[in-house]
């Protein structure tokens, strides 16, 4: 269930809450719980933490999450146990929810593998793509120096994915790998990289591993928590968008992508990974 008014505390007494909003970084928790429902039975409530609103500066949300940042879960078969930070989350849950191993790794190696891709994109990629995003697209200034720099960075860092998957079907797991919380955390930041400027047919290996990983039907529903509906900046609705009005699409994104050449001309960008 999902409550869309503005919260003021908590609202279950019992299993996950789910306190999030429709970015990147809440999409990943969301997908996993989704995951964890049809895998075993996992129900979960879901409050949207309106971030314009700034309603994760509230003190009754800062008391579970001190960095008043979204996502963050309480666990209310556990104590009421609070947990923030969208990497420690996917540990958490998989941790207490996951005991097949469906989703995580009972091998050690294995686990450290799927935690080193986890700790890049938390370190790395996700960071760089949300500075990204703003520069490239929401900024109400351009400035070039800054639109390279990120949206390279953000390259960079595909070109790594791009490499990894390069003889695999998931990022962690022996031989080809198998699916778990390693693709879960990246896959939705994956599914946005048109917002900063980025292209997945850049990057085939990339491509073709989103394209798998969104045949998932918990993937699906995922990214419709917390609205109820599709994210507007994902791949698949971009490219419908696109298609149902060519001309308004062109006039929206032409500027934006004649900016960012002109910005990597002026400094010299060279795309070259890692």
């Amino acid at each position: 269930m999902a409550q869309f008014s503005t919260p003021t505390g908590l609202i279950a007494n019992k299993g996950i809450e789910l306190l999030t909003f429709g970015t990147p970084n809440g999409f990943k928790v969301a997908i996993l719980l989704e995951e964890l429902k049809e895998a075993y039975g996992i129900e979960y409530t879901t409050q949207t933490i309106d971030i314009y609103e700034n309603v994760q500066k509230q003190a009754w949300y800062t008391k579970l999450s001190p960095n008043g940042r979204i996502p963050t879960i309480v666990d209310h078969d556990k104590g009421g146990y609070a947990v923030f930070e969208g990497a420690a989350i996917l540990n958490y849950l998989t941790r207490h929810y996951d005991p097949d191993y469906k989703f995580s790794f009972e091998d050690a190696f294995e686990a450290c593998t799927c935690e080193q891709w986890v700790a890049w994109l938390h370190a790395g990629l996700g960071p760089m793509q949300a500075q990204a995003n703003f520069s490239y697209r929401f900024h109400p200034e351009r400035h070039p120096f800054h639109i390279q720099r990120f949206v390279g960075e953000v390259e960079r860092n595909y070109g790594v994915l791009d490499a990894r998957l390069a003889d695999r079907d998931y990022i962690a797991g022996a031989g080809r790998g198998r699916y778990s919380i390693a693709d879960i955390a990246v896959w939705p930041f994956a599914d946005v990289t048109e917002v900063g400027g980025v292209h997945l047919s850049k990057f085939p290996n990339v491509y073709a591993w989103w394209e798998r990983v969104w045949k998932r039907s918990a993937v699906k529903k995922g990214m419709c928590v917390p609205s109820g509906e599709p994210f507007r900046f994902g791949q698949a609705k971009m490219q419908e968008m696109k298609e149902a009005d060519p001309k308004g699409w062109e006039e929206r994104e032409g500027p934006l992508r004649e900016a960012l050449k002109s910005a990597q001309k002026e400094f010299g960008y060279v795309y070259k990974s890692p």
